[in-house]
């Protein structure tokens, strides 16, 4: 009998604003939380939730994520390019800002970002993002239940 795989969420974690609202979900429901950054990170001391520093350098941390990512992962992130692998590989993918990416959305949020790359190489754009709102946090932490529960509800366990 082929057991289905089961849930787990890594957070792309080195500038994620949301590292303990993923804490606080994914405790609720009994799913291991891998915290990948570059450097150490102080974190609860919880037996799900596990700290992976991986080596300095260019999408170490993102490749470590995407080299994982499958159906049942839920990969918290803002970069678009590590959204897009992962949700080529099946995972499911929440922005910090709560914005679930789609095979759909993610092709546009790549044209997006690369226009903007362009616009900001060339001066014609100097700012960055707005500022991370508590509507942002909110957003997030529905968006965050919604997939794990989503998940469960397709027969996906966290894993024992």
């Amino acid at each position: 009998m082929n057991t289905p795989p089961t849930i787990l969420v890594f957070i792309d974690a080195d500038a994620c604003p949301v590292k303990d609202e993923v804490y606080k979900v994914a405790g609720r429901h009994g799913v291991r939380t891998f915290v990948v950054s570059n450097s150490y990170m102080q974190l609860p001391r919880d037996p799900l939730i596990e700290r992976v520093v991986v080596g300095a350098g260019l999408d170490v941390a993102d490749d470590y994520i995407a080299e994982r990512a499958r159906r049942g992962i839920v990969v918290i992130t803002a970069d678009v390019p590590l959204a897009a692998r992962c949700i080529k590989a099946g995972a499911d993918v929440i922005a910090p800002n709560g914005r679930a990416h789609s095979e759909q959305s993610i092709r546009m949020a790549l044209a997006t970002r690369n226009l903007m790359d362009d616009l900001r190489s060339t001066g014609q754009v100097t700012g960055g993002p707005r500022p991370f709102s508590k509507q942002d946090r909110s957003t997030f932490l529905s968006a965050l239940d919604l997939a794990i529960v989503r998940l469960k509800r397709a027969g996906l366990k966290p894993e024992a």
